[in-house]
């Protein structure tokens, strides 16, 4: 049987008050929901704050450059179809540095869960805007001011994406939730997760979070709607929608690419000589 303690991993490092901790809570809380053993775990993340999270659980982990967390995660999928594979990252490392990746993940539809901790700053080099920031923002980068906010949500809609959804890290017992149906899902599972950062965001306050948020399992919405997902997407100020926004189901990448049907990569013999008429050609 597992148990949280199967998952204990280092001390966390994070400030006092950070979200992070409720998001790792959830993390820890939803596989041994699901009853997921350590060993069946690969957690990729990049850089920033939030990529410390893998470090804090017991699992199998990868770090990556920043911006380059989703690459590694498919790769490792593809290879090893078996493990329950979990991208984590911030806005920063997801939206900006890696937001080509993201677009083309969410497209073709890889098998893995991206929990994103969306702060709406980046933290770890100290309060500049990021790509989330709300309009008007004031930053060290940005004295004058945040530009129009990339709308996660909204983009992975468009892009077709098969598991649409946000949650927030002051409710621990709705993004366990969450993160247990992003797991369960057949396919790209992006879950934006609403972070307070106590130090370098006094205006996306744990206060103003819980004066705006509200569940949307609650008002009978339909998750299959796309153009009601949409209109959710656009949501935002004084009314911000946590749960499933959109979820389809379509084949995966993985379940699509000829090169699997013989069965996982890592599981096969490896033979040097089938590259030898490929080196030749260089001779």
């Amino acid at each position: 049987m597992v148990t949280i303690a199967d998952y204990a991993g280092s001390r966390p490092a994070w400030c006092p008050g950070c979200g992070n901790f409720g998001i790792l809570t959830a993390v820890k809380q939803a596989l041994v929901a699901l009853g997921i053993e350590p060993y069946r775990v690969l957690m990729v993340s990049g850089i920033g704050q939030a990529g410390k999270l893998p470090h804090y659980t017991k699992c199998h982990v990868l770090n990556e450059l920043h911006g380059r967390t989703l690459p590694a995660a498919i790769g490792a999928k593809m290879a090893s179809p078996e493990l329950v594979v979990i991208a984590v990252g911030g806005d920063g490392d997801g939206y900006g540095e890696g937001g080509n990746h993201f677009i083309n993940a969410v497209r073709r539809n890889h098998d893995i869960t991206y929990l994103v901790h969306n702060n709406q700053v980046y933290g770890l080099t100290k309060g500049q805007a990021s790509p989330t920031s709300d309009f008007g923002f004031v930053t060290k980068t940005t004295p004058q001011g945040a530009d129009i906010p990339l709308n996660p949500i909204a983009l992975a809609i468009a892009s077709d994406a098969s598991f649409v959804s946000r949650s927030f890290a002051g409710d621990i017992e709705h993004l366990s939730g969450l993160i247990r149906l992003g797991i369960e899902h057949k396919g790209f599972a992006l879950i934006d997760v609403l972070q307070p950062c106590v130090v370098f965001n006094h205006k996306n306050t744990y206060a103003w979070y819980r004066e705006r948020v509200y569940k949307l399992e609650e008002n009978g919405y339909d998750p299959g709607n796309k153009v009601a997902a949409f209109e959710k997407a656009q949501e935002w100020g004084d009314r911000i929608p946590i749960g499933v926004i959109y979820q389809k189901e379509r084949a995966t990448f993985e379940e699509r690419l000829p090169a699997l049907t013989r069965g996982p990569l890592a599981r096969r013999r490896l033979d040097p000589m089938q590259a030898e008429k490929l080196l030749d050609e260089f001779l």
